[in-house]
């Protein structure tokens, strides 16, 4: 696959998944109207979060085990649940965390009966020690580095 295919696979993605997922159906869900009456604390969390969801995506012809693939096997799932969860807080929309919720389920049962076993077929070596070392939702503090040995 070569870089312009990547570049119109990610921004097709994108209009196909987070933005569905974490535009459309939670503007659906609450008509970007405030719920009830969130804090300036909670509302400035959630923008943070919103914008700190944010990921580019594209299809990879290795295992990607660099930049924020180092702390958790699954941040573009956690970015889009991390921008429900900002709306949430944000509109003070409760609606939006049993959403959340909802997506995660769906992106659990996703990863763990299609996403990692495919992994492990395609890169038998490389994914056996990026498993056991890195979480696959709870980031890691410290980068993972791919020479470092998995815990015991």
């Amino acid at each position: 696959m070569n870089r312009k295919q990547a570049i119109l696979g990610s921004v097709a993605f994108f209009f196909a998944a987070p933005f569905i997922v974490a535009g459309v159906i939670p503007a659906l869900l609450t008509g970007w109207r405030f719920g009830g009456d969130a804090s300036a604390t909670l509302m400035t969390f959630g923008a943070l979060l919103i914008f700190a969801g944010p990921a580019p995506i594209a299809p990879t012809q290795r295992l990607v085990v660099d930049g924020l693939y180092r702390h958790t096997r699954n941040p573009m799932y956690l970015a889009v649940v991390a921008i429900v969860l900002g709306q949430m807080l944000f509109f003070a929309q409760a609606v939006l965390l049993a959403y959340a919720v909802g997506i995660w389920l769906a992106s659990f049962m996703f990863v763990v009966g299609y996403e990692e076993p495919a992994l492990r077929r395609r890169f038998p070596n490389e994914y056996g020690a990026y498993f056991q070392a890195v979480p696959r939702w709870r980031p890691r503090f410290t980068p993972w580095r791919a020479h470092e040995q998995a815990p015991s």
